[in-house]
């Protein structure tokens, strides 16, 4: 069974923390300690960004990640090298979050298979189009078990929810608004409101709330309205600030998700 299935089977009655950075930041070699780091802190699910150099959906703080991990000179190839090092190692999901033109350019079909042979459970392609997802990576992505996940947002319509619930599997990716990643004090009443609307909608697909997530409030009004909680922002800035100790990073973060 794939991992990220495997996981949101086995924990129903949890409330899941996922914890994202940008691969080859701060040092280029520092990919696989902060995974192996996170793993034994007991981070359900890792997201591990493809740096890329125009993040639209994305924030300063991981816009600034991604240029750093692209001057330090990572690629794809080298990630996945990273990540085949320590495959045997790694046993909760690692999904891969990066935009299309750098996966188009490495090929569909062998960013599939260099998904299997490193790993990794799944991708999040924000600025892939669904039509495209139907017709040329899912059918691909289906034949190596791999699963692309794919966002939703406040304005998403019920109709495309819906539609995305039945062609999709592992998660549903939530993004609390439609603005840039970021971290946010509080959700205001209108991002509750949607997120009980999408929760009263049933879906099969567990969602994960992600984007603004930073402290105990948010962490709340997201884990109380689905599966769990990504955290992206809080956690690069913390891991820069500590010059890549993961753990003082960590330590630093559940003080932080606590207040």
């Amino acid at each position: 069974m794939n991992k990220i299935n495997k996981l949101f089977t086995n924990s129903k009655d949890e409330k899941l923390l996922s914890l994202y950075f940008c691969a080859g930041c701060p040092t280029l070699d520092s990919t696989t300690d902060v995974i192996l780091a996170m793993q034994r802190r007991g981070i359900a699910m890792i997201e591990v960004g493809i740096p890329f150099s125009d993040p639209l959906a994305d924030g300063p703080v991981i816009q600034s990640a991604a240029t750093k991990a692209l001057k330090n000179g990572m690629t794809l190839k080298k990630l996945f090298g990273q990540l085949q090092s320590i495959k045997e190692q790694v046993h909760i999901p690692l999904v891969l979050m990066g935009y299309l033109n750098p996966i188009l350019h490495y090929g569909i079909e062998a960013f599939c298979q260099s998904c299997v042979e490193a790993g990794v459970s799944g991708a999040i392609i924000p600025d892939l189009p669904f039509d495209d997802y139907l017709n040329v990576v899912k059918p691909v992505a289906d034949r190596y078990d791999l699963r692309i996940i794919m966002l939703i947002t406040p304005e998403t319509s019920e109709e495309r929810i819906r539609f995305i619930d039945d062609n999709t599997d592992g998660f549903i990716y939530m993004v609390s608004s439609a603005s840039i990643t970021g971290t946010q004090k509080s959700f205001d009443e209108q991002k509750k409101a949607y997120f009980r609307r999408i929760d009263a909608m049933h879906l099969r697909n567990p969602r994960m709330i992600g984007f603004g997530i930073s402290n105990a409030q948010t962490l709340k009004a997201a884990q109380d309205n689905a599966a769990g909680a990504i955290i992206g922002s809080k956690f690069v800035t913390l891991l820069n600030e500590t010059e890549g100790d993961t753990d003082a990073a960590l330590d630093r973060l559940f003080e932080a998700l606590n207040n």
